[in-house]
């Protein structure tokens, strides 16, 4: 999104979320901190504030079959809406994360407020969304580089021909 456009795509928008979701709050706070550089944080109005519920997990029969219950997970969630001036449109921001942690979701729902807003994007997503999304891809790679070394190559022999 260019600092001009007016509302991200819907596709980028649940990119920077997915990256929201998966962040820790103790970096979200200090990416918040290096963002604004001291300005004072945008004020909001709770839409939904910070509930902590159940949501539940399904899992399918061998990965793609029949779906079935797997059992329930903590999950915190918060609406807000961004307070502006003039007629311009306010953001809304929303997050949902796993785990009981209220400010956590706070951080995340201002987050998506703000990179929806023009003069906010460009910091926020540079400063805060592209180095967590690279901190998280190495970490999948990681996963998966580790999994790969444990792999066992199963073979049938035939006998007697």
């Amino acid at each position: 999104m260019s600092a001009t456009s007016a509302s991200p795509s819907s596709a980028m928008r649940r990119a920077w979320m997915a990256v929201l979701a998966r962040t820790p709050r103790a970096d979200l706070e200090a990416a918040f901190e290096r963002a604004l550089q001291g300005a004072a944080v945008p004020s909001y109005d709770w839409l939904r504030p910070p509930e902590i519920g159940l949501a539940m997990v399904r899992g399918r029969v061998g990965g793609s079959g029949d779906p079935f219950n797997l059992g329930e997970a903590t999950v915190t969630r918060a609406t807000l809406r961004l307070r502006v001036a003039g007629n311009a449109a306010p953001a809304v921001g929303v997050a949902c994360h796993l785990g009981r942690d209220r400010r956590r979701a706070e951080l995340a729902a201002l987050a998506d407020a703000l990179l929806q807003t023009p003069e906010h994007h460009a910091a926020l997503h540079r400063q805060l969304i592209e180095p967590f999304a690279a901190r998280q891809a190495a970490l999948r790679a990681e996963r998966r580089r580790d999994a790969a070394a444990t792999r066992v190559e199963f073979f049938t022999m035939v006998r007697g021909e």
